[in-house]
């Protein structure tokens, strides 16, 4: 942030209305200092050259370079700047959350919805300042969820389990679950280093969270949550090592 406390913004989209609609929204917020616009990804990386910014709201399906190459492009500046994703589609929700989006907003965008993205901004830029808090940020991404048709980011450590929807997965938390856009094979290759085990074809949960691993009538079965969830036979046995290996470095400590 500048030294006002108030935000420099950059804004990049392709399409002209799209692109003043969120212009038209940004600056009639009194957080917003300095407003930036782009119509390409050439366009917003020319402007940094010559300016800094806090946040960068940005189109992800643009022609040339997309949003979500410019986003990986930010990320290794000395320092990046925060990015919120604006777009129609919700197909790239899983990515912009591997890129540590702060936020990820549904077009058409509404005041109170930026509004929000810049409170999140803010906090992301202010709280998370001090490098434990950087490092635990780092170890517990979010994911962008839909609330009453509102993208929130779920962290990570709040997912208990998870259940193959087709080309969808449904996220289990302590208070529920939610439906996201990503098929449960890629987040089992996303998520296998923060623990997280493939019991079955259908399921995915964290290792750390199983409560019981037992031998029913048709085979075996978890426990997390009071939930019984089914263990394939050609998941069995790697699971019980993964178990017992956990138990062993528990017992280590």
């Amino acid at each position: 942030m500048n030294a006002s406390g108030f935000l420099r913004v950059l804004a990049v989209d392709d399409e002209p209305p799209a692109l003043d609609e969120l212009a038209y929204h940004l600056r009639a917020d009194p957080r917003v200092a300095r407003l930036h616009t782009a119509s390409d990804a050439t366009e917003a990386l020319r402007l940094l050259r010559d300016a800094d910014v806090d946040v960068v709201f940005l189109d992800i399906r643009m022609p040339g370079l997309d949003g979500m190459e410019l986003a990986r492009v930010l990320r290794r500046f000395a320092r990046p700047p925060a990015i919120v994703f604006v777009t129609a589609y919700d197909d790239g929700a899983v990515d912009a959350f591997d890129l540590g989006a702060t936020d990820y907003v549904r077009k058409p965008v509404r005041a109170d919805r930026l509004a929000e993205s810049l409170r999140r901004v803010i906090g992301s830029r202010v709280v998370p300042s001090h490098p434990a808090a950087l490092a635990r940020a780092e170890e517990d991404p979010t994911i962008p969820i839909e609330l009453a048709g509102t993208t929130r980011m779920l962290p990570r450590s709040a997912v208990r389990w998870v259940e193959a929807q087709g080309d969808y997965a449904r996220l289990h938390t302590a208070e529920g679950s939610h439906l996201v856009r990503v098929s449960l094979a890629t987040l089992a290759e996303r998520w296998a280093d923060a623990g997280f085990v493939r019991v079955h074809r259908s399921y995915l949960v964290q290792l750390k969270l199983i409560a019981e691993l037992r031998l029913v009538n048709s085979g075996y079965v978890v426990v997390i949550d009071s939930t019984e969830l089914p263990v394939s036979r050609r998941h069995t046995r790697e699971l019980k090592d993964k178990l017992v290996r956990a138990a062993k470095q528990d017992w280590s400590r």
